[in-house]
């Protein structure tokens, strides 16, 4: 905790003097009489630093601590491993003060890290290109979206499936909706795509249809069989959302199976879990779509003396050209989750992600073997590291059993599918022992 140095009255005098004004109602003089509250605002009185300082440290007492404990929760946020290089590196200071390449002459590094990073994102998802600086992965579907839309001028509808992550479902009809466009959800059946559903939806108007996989549920989509039926309209894209960017270390790329553009979330690689953030979301995309897509667009090229270097290249942000022709209003650059995501990926290897990701793939499946075994619906095993099931009791009782377990249990499905009511969804990773399955499966027991 930092301290709190306020401004004195000798401060706040030379400042208005430096301004010239006399007061602070002088200062919002330009704000009319009718908008200015002329009473104390309604707060407690205030507080010595020491006072605060015991309020926040009793309030702290109270939390229960995970650390170190068993934890099943997952959707969209997964708590992977995280070497001690990792932070190693990217607390140095020449990368934890950098912030966005202005000057791309002299940013030479910064830039370097970006591009190492779009490279590795391309290689994993099968794409012929990807951007940098977005937000998160729920915000990056939704500018897939409108690229697909700008693909085809701007005309046109997107359909979403029904078992895409909700809160990515939320972001892409706020964007979409904010601008005119419809947007329809694709019916789910059995946890995935209804296929016969979305060749009903694939009308000349529908330009983009996004799917996740694995979805939500944990269900890995068809996505050949998806895609056939996308690309039986003309101009459509495919986009595949990803949130658990872990799964294409044994499953192939998505671009190798159809997909035109992905939209992932890459908290998995190196980035903790921490109250929602920060993420580092992207899209990556085949090379058609470069020349409309979003964010920033690192290219390496070669000086008038034949020296390799870097730049900013097709720049569509708002900050670079007219902002009514950007192509987004994206102002960040999550350079330094970019770099831990570099990092992490550099460190395992190819042949090292493929292991973590089997180390994932192969707990689920023996949970879900132990959890079929005690007849136990489970709604499928063509999974990755999470999936969806209905224990005996209520999800509300389990997990509390589970707590008084020490264990952190899964999300209940019922607060985003009715249909799902009673349904549990676990996810298990690298970190998930053999032991906190078993101790898991024995809460499911008690009687």
């Amino acid at each position: 905790m930092y301290p709190y140095l306020p401004v004195t009255e000798e401060d706040r005098r030379e400042m208005l003097k430096e301004i010239g004004v006399s007061s602070i109602g002088e200062l919002f003089s330009d704000i009319p009489e009718k908008f200015r509250l002329r009473r104390d605002l309604e707060i407690p009185e205030a507080k010595s630093e020491l006072d605060i300082r015991r309020d926040f440290e009793s309030a702290a007492s109270r939390n229960n601590s995970l650390k170190g404990k068993a934890s099943f929760l997952g959707a969209g946020a997964y708590r992977h491993y995280i070497p001690s290089v990792v932070n190693h590196m990217v607390s140095r200071s020449e990368f934890y003060t950098a912030y966005t390449p202005y000057q791309p002459e002299i940013s030479q590094g910064t830039l370097i890290s970006i591009f190492e990073f779009q490279t590795h994102v391309a290689n994993i998802f099968g794409m012929d290109v990807a951007n940098a600086s977005m937000y998160d992965g729920g915000s990056a579907t939704a500018e897939a979206a409108l690229l697909a839309l700008r693909m085809n001028r701007g005309k046109g509808r997107v359909a979403v499936s029904h078992t895409l992550h909700p809160e990515y479902i939320d972001t892409v009809k706020t964007y979409l909706h904010g601008q005119g466009y419809e947007v329809i959800e694709i019916p789910a059946q059995g946890g995935m795509v209804d296929v016969d559903a979305l060749e009903r939806i694939m009308t000349e108007d529908t330009v983009g249809v996004i799917i996740q996989s694995p979805n939500f549920l944990g269900v890995v989509e068809d996505i050949p069989l998806i895609s056939e039926v996308v690309h039986k309209v003309k101009n459509a894209s495919l986009i595949v959302a990803v949130s658990e960017p872990m799964a294409y270390g044994i499953l192939e790329a998505p671009g190798s199976l159809g997909a035109d553009i992905v939209a992932a979330e890459l908290q998995s690689f190196g980035l903790p879990l921490n109250y929602g953030g920060p993420y580092v979301g992207v899209i990556a995309a085949k090379e058609k779509y470069l020349r409309r897509m979003p964010g920033r667009l690192v290219g390496m090229t070669e000086d008038v003396d034949g020296n390799r270097g870097f730049v900013l290249t097709l720049q569509a942000r708002e900050q670079h050209i007219k902002r009514a022709k950007a192509t987004s209003n994206i102002c960040s650059n999550e350079g330094l989750c970019a770099l831990t995501v570099s990092v992490y990926l550099s460190l395992v290897g190819k042949e090292g992600l493929k292991a973590i990701a089997y180390q994932n793939f192969a707990k689920a499946q023996y949970f879900i073997s132990a959890l079929k075994g005690k007849s136990v619906e489970v709604l499928s095993d063509r999974v990755f590291n999470e999936f969806a099931f209905k224990p005996s009791l209520p999800v509300k009782e389990l997990n509390g059993r589970l707590k008084r377990k020490g264990i952190v249990g899964g999300l209940d499905l019922g607060r985003f599918y009715p249909e799902y009511d009673g349904y549990m969804l676990v996810a298990i990773t690298e970190l998930t022992r053999k032991e906190d399955i078993d101790n898991f499966l024995s809460a499911i027991e008690e009687v």
